[in-house]
Parts: C-alpha cells; structure tokens; sequence
C-alpha cells in the first residue's frame, strides 16, 4: 500500500506542478502584457521571456514522463527559484496588482518539484555516474 500511495502522490504533485507551468506558456508565447511587463523589468525582453518558456516547456515534459521525472524536478526547481528571486529583489511579491498569485504559483511548483525531487532521486542514477553523485542520492 505505501508503493501505491507514493505512486500516487508523484502523480499528483507532477500534475500540479506541470500543470501550473503550462499555464502560463500561452502568456509566455503570445507576448501577453503582463509576461512583457515582468520581462521587461528583469531587462531580458523578449529573449528571456520566450527562453523561460520553452525551459518551462521542457521542465513539464520531463516532469509528466516517469523516466526522466528527477530531472524535470531539477528543471522546474531552477526555474522557480530564479521566479522567487526576481520577485524578491526586482518585481515584488504582487505584480500589476495580481494579489501575489504568480509568486504563489513559483512557491507551489518549487514545493512540487522539490517533493517530486526528493521521490525520484534515485532515477539521477539513470543519467549521472553514481561517483559523481553523493551518498544521499546513491541508491544502495
């Protein structure tokens, strides 16, 4: 029953989390105001703006594929820390009066993905060499 219950909660944070991220590419694509706005306050307009989405992309495709889950973890827990940073220190927590509802959805995928991380760690043996990898990561 634990097999099944951590199976299924993968399921659901990766649901969550790459759900939340493909969202927000069609606002990302389609060069919506608010994704210019954001970007262009961080300086990295529109290179950075379509260069996140298709980093976003890539991070919910491997998120969503049970082999490759550990590195969509990795991927989208990059991502949503630099999102969390450029609030912290360039955009704020409430961008163009949004409530914080775009800091909130950084905070969930990062607390996903990190989840989903720590499930899947093992599957880093898949891509790294075990002595590149510490002791915590190495399945024994």
């Amino acid at each position: 029953m634990p097999a099944l219950r951590s199976h299924l909660v993968s399921w659901l944070l990766r649901l969550i989390a790459a759900g939340l991220l493909l969202q927000t590419l069609f606002f990302k694509f389609s060069a919506a105001a608010e994704s210019v706005y954001i970007f262009g306050q961080l300086g990295v307009e529109p290179w950075g703006r379509i260069a996140t989405g298709v980093l976003e992309l890539a991070a919910s495709l491997l998120l969503l594929l049970p082999r490759t889950t550990v590195l969509g973890a990795l991927l989208a827990s990059a991502l949503m820390a630099g999102a969390l940073l450029a609030h912290f220190f360039v955009l704020g927590i409430s961008v163009q009066n949004d409530g914080g509802q775009l800091f909130a959805y950084a905070l969930i995928i990062l607390a996903a993905a990190l989840m989903l991380f720590w499930i899947h760690r093992y599957g880093l043996g898949r891509f790294i060499p075990a002595r590149f990898l510490p002791s915590f990561l190495q399945h024994t």
